[in-house]
């Protein structure tokens, strides 16, 4: 039977094909209209109708931002916020004719990663995603934790700073008004006046300010992570997202989280991706 995943993303909307062997037989992005529901049910229908014209048997996958609540069966925590409160899942099987399995954007990231990318034969796998929010998921032996609520893995909003920036969830200083992507943009043009991209940002080392940026924020990385590993303790660590693609995470960033775990050992891998920003349409079609 085939494998069709659709992943639900902030910018853009991706569907992939997969066969019984996991191989792409076909993949396809459209641009999503994030701050209209309508247009994002019309936009995955679309999807799943040009991936599946020419076959009969094949399952849905869809890797959404947010969860799907167990009390309401509504989207919930997501930061493509016009999904919130949502029945998604029954307005997109109602649209579809056909039943499909939705997950997390961060768990099919990690569970992608889990079975075919970097942290591959790895038993705990903790799978990180940072770009325009942070979140994560959780896989044990080969399967997605989602714990009793469906919120496992959410370390985008635990409290970092209990007086901090006023997060959209309701809460103060969330992990995700320190180190996601916009967050980030924020600080380095609150200190240094100018309005740049994160990937031109690293590029300013040549800048007094840069210097304040970035201890700041592999501070508040450090922290979140090691919360993580202390109440966890993962065999790996795998980042994703947009942010996993600074260099200086993987070393110095390292021993910023090492350095506030609670232990006289810490080995825990954290390891880039393997899969890129495919991790999460993959994820999408594993669910099946």
């Amino acid at each position: 039977m085939y494998k069709l995943g659709i992943d639900l993303g902030g910018t853009k909307t991706e569907g992939i094909l997969l066969d019984d062997s996991l191989k792409t037989i076909t993949r396809k992005r459209l641009s999503t209209p994030k701050e209209n529901y309508h247009e994002i049910i019309n936009t995955i229908y679309n999807l799943v109708n040009d991936l599946s014209s020419n076959i009969d048997d094949f399952t849905v996958g869809i890797c959404t931002p947010g969860a799907i609540s167990k009390k309401t069966g509504f989207i919930k925590n997501s930061n493509t916020q016009c999904l919130i409160g949502k029945p998604l899942k029954e307005d997109l099987e109602k649209k579809l004719g056909k039943k499909i399995l939705m997950e997390n954007d961060a768990n099919c990231f990690a569970i992608s990663e889990a079975t075919m990318g970097a942290a591959k034969n790895h038993s705990v796998v903790f799978g990180v995603i940072m770009g325009t929010g942070v979140g994560g998921g959780i896989v044990i032996d080969g399967k997605i934790h989602h714990g009793r609520t469906n919120i496992a893995g959410e370390w985008g909003h635990h409290t970092l700073h209990p007086n901090g920036e006023n997060c959209y969830c309701g809460k103060k200083g969330c992990v995700e008004k320190y180190i996601s992507g916009p967050a980030l943009e924020k600080k380095w043009k609150k200190l240094s006046g100018k309005k740049e991209s994160l990937p031109d940002i690293i590029k300013n080392t040549d800048f007094p300010q840069f210097f304040q940026w970035k201890e700041e924020f592999l501070d508040n990385f450090g922290m979140a992570l090691a919360n993580v590993i202390d109440i966890l303790d993962p065999d790996v660590i795998v980042l994703g997202g947009g942010l996993s693609n600074i260099d200086f995470l993987y070393s110095e960033g390292v021993k910023f989280v090492y350095d506030k775990v609670f232990s006289d050992l810490v080995d825990t891998p954290i390891l880039r991706n393997s899969l890129g920003d495919s991790a999460g349409v993959f994820g999408a079609a594993l669910q099946n």
